[in-house]
């Protein structure tokens, strides 16, 4: 059988999303219920780390113990990687001992040629580009919380970065429209606009782009290897804050989500993000129910 790679959300198809996130909430039933379930009992997953994270390392290692597996911690620092191997002798290498990879990284390219080498699952855990793993933890959090997602309106606010990206792939992928709220000056890729403008907008005013919107999405307004533009981007996205006046506008359902971590008083209120149309916590936690199911899905079809 053919590897299968998880680098946007493109590469599974829709009706494989929604068996995944399905299959998510089965298997966070069944952890809540303490059962022990150990399909991957043996295998090994090699978590390559050149970006620092919390709820990525911690939801994929706590993911593969649950599953009967292990997780292998790799940092660029420790590894041959940092010292200039190429990438497609890496892949070569690390894919022939263990059974899967899962890479946060910095450039979308890195992954890819990870992929183009590798005998086993490659697992984008986030790149600059996009970050598809955690759109599996929302997308669950909305159907755990309102039910299917097909044919709401979403607001994202704020930057047209890799979140961004990964939202107009869901988009497609779920069958919701997608209202952008960002300045000029920093759009999400236009070109991936353009495919999907059927269904995804640019809007510049906040609260245009949230008038009576299902589900309002922001992250931090300055990403990792962003921080020297913290001041500029303060000034530019002092009208991109969402706060109560933004979620009042919002449908009286409305949900609020951030893949964290978040800065209160920035991109987002306290009062916001501690409110209880937010969801950001079950979020966060779903990190763990649906990338166990993307392993599941993975690393047993891969055998």
């Amino acid at each position: 059988m053919s590897v299968r790679h998880f680098l946007t959300l493109k590469d599974l198809t829709s009706a494989e999303l929604q068996q995944i996130m399905q299959r998510g909430i089965e298997l966070k039933e069944m952890h809540k219920r303490g059962e022990i379930y150990e399909p991957l009992k043996n295998q090994t997953l090699a978590m390559i780390f050149e970006k620092s994270s919390t709820r990525t390392r911690i939801s994929f290692e706590s993911g593969m113990t649950q599953l009967g597996g292990h997780a292998l911690f790799l940092s660029s620092n420790d590894t041959q990687l940092g010292r200039g191997e190429p990438i497609e002798d890496s892949a070569r290498v690390i894919s022939s001992m263990v059974d899967g990879i899962m890479i946060r990284t910095f450039g979308h390219d890195i992954v890819e040629t990870f992929a183009q080498h590798s005998s086993v699952p490659i697992i984008n855990a986030l790149t600059d580009d996009y970050h598809p793993c955690q759109l599996l933890a929302d997308m669950q959090t909305y159907q755990e919380h309102r039910g299917s997602i097909k044919g709401k309106t979403v607001t994202w606010v704020g930057d047209g970065n890799n979140m961004c990206h990964s939202y107009i792939n869901a988009a497609a992928q779920y069958d919701f429209n997608l209202r952008i709220a960002c300045p000029e000056g920093y759009d999400p890729n236009m070109d991936l606009v353009a495919e999907h403008s059927a269904r995804v907008e640019i809007i510049r005013n906040t609260m245009d782009a949230t008038e009576n919107t299902d589900l309002v999405v922001t992250d931090v307004w300055a990403s990792m290897g962003q921080e020297e533009e913290q001041k500029l981007r303060e000034k530019a996205f002092a009208d991109y804050q969402v706060n109560q006046a933004v979620m009042d506008n919002a449908d009286q359902n409305a949900l609020f989500m951030h893949c964290l971590p978040a800065h209160r008083g920035e991109e987002v209120t306290a009062e916001v993000i501690d409110a209880s149309d937010s969801v950001v916590w079950d979020e966060a936690e779903n990190r763990l129910h649906a990338q166990k199911a993307l392993l599941e899905f993975l690393m047993t079809t891969a055998k």
